[in-house]
């Protein structure tokens, strides 16, 4: 049976594929900074979307300040 499992980790077909935990802290510290947000709810984020709120993060940080950030997952 295919499962899909919310936050860091998910099923697929060849196996469990586990999101690096560093990472997933670096993610929330940065959220959590600037939105305030509790920890367990920015977990509960599929990754795609913690990525997304660190990307807007520093798109609102350099619009309002002129400067961006240190934004570690800037690609």
């Amino acid at each position: 049976m295919r499962m899909q499992a919310s936050g860091a980790a998910k099923f697929y077909t060849g196996g469990i594929s586990v999101y690096p935990v560093s990472e997933l802290y670096r993610e929330t510290a940065f959220i959590a900074y600037y939105f305030h947000w509790p920890q367990q709810e920015i977990w509960e984020l599929p990754h795609e979307d913690r990525r997304r709120f660190c990307e807007e993060i520093s798109g609102m940080h350099e619009r309002m300040s002129g400067t961006r950030p240190n934004n570690p997952f800037a690609v």
